[in-house]
């Protein structure tokens, strides 16, 4: 059971957010339409509007502290209509929230069990327009093309290749690098010769990229 009924708890939650400065209309929208306690497990319902990373199933994955979604969310700078990509679909809480902003949005999770999950929670807030693959999420969606935006839900040591080549020319890549104990929240750009720049944020903790350009386990 929530401590209070989903609709209070969700604009306490959100009255939070906008008072920690991130206050885009169309960001604090997109959430207000997620309900967050559709993606935490049962046994921490009296958390789903606290703003605190939360574990998901036993594998050792997280669904993300609300007010780190919202600032990523935020950096993204979504357009509508744009290709984005998602890697590590995790609950499916961020997928959820990206996919308010377009309707070609791409996420990859390398664990079998969560993403059928994060799939049923979607479909049940018909969510529809949401392409899924299983895999190695450090090689990215290898024969998509190009994306818009990516952006990353877990800790990379360095950027993986295949991010900058399956990035668009003026997109951005959102990414936590560094060690497996913290990151810098990392914001990259592909400009029109193809060099990209970059900007630093705030100093986060998720969950490490596994895979061929992540870490080892």
């Amino acid at each position: 059971m929530l401590k209070l009924a989903p609709e209070f708890a969700m604009k306490k939650l959100l009255a939070q957010i906008i008072q920690n400065g991130f206050n885009d209309p169309e960001v604090i929208k997109a959430m207000a339409s997620t309900p967050r306690h559709l993606f935490v497990d049962d046994a921490l319902m009296m958390k789903a509007y606290d703003d605190v990373t939360l574990p998901i199933g036993n594998n050792g994955q997280t669904i993300s502290q609300p007010s780190v979604v919202a600032k990523m969310t935020q950096l993204l700078d979504l357009k509508e209509g744009q290709k984005v990509l998602e890697i590590g679909t995790g609950s499916g809480y961020q997928a959820a929230i990206l996919a308010r902003f377009t309707r070609r949005l791409f996420t990859v999770e390398r664990l079998s069990p969560l993403l059928e999950l994060a799939k049923k929670r979607h479909k049940n807030l018909e969510l529809l327009d949401i392409s899924y693959r299983l895999g190695d999420g450090s090689n990215g969606w290898p024969g998509q093309g190009t994306f818009d935006r990516i952006i990353v839900t877990a800790g990379a040591p360095s950027v993986p290749p295949a991010y900058f080549e399956q990035l668009a020319v003026g997109g951005k890549l959102l990414i936590p690098v560094g060690t497996r104990e913290e990151q810098r929240l990392t914001l990259y750009t592909k400009k029109e010769d193809e060099t990209v720049s970059f900007n630093k944020y705030d100093t986060v903790v998720f969950v490490p990229l596994v895979g061929h350009f992540g870490f080892n386990s």
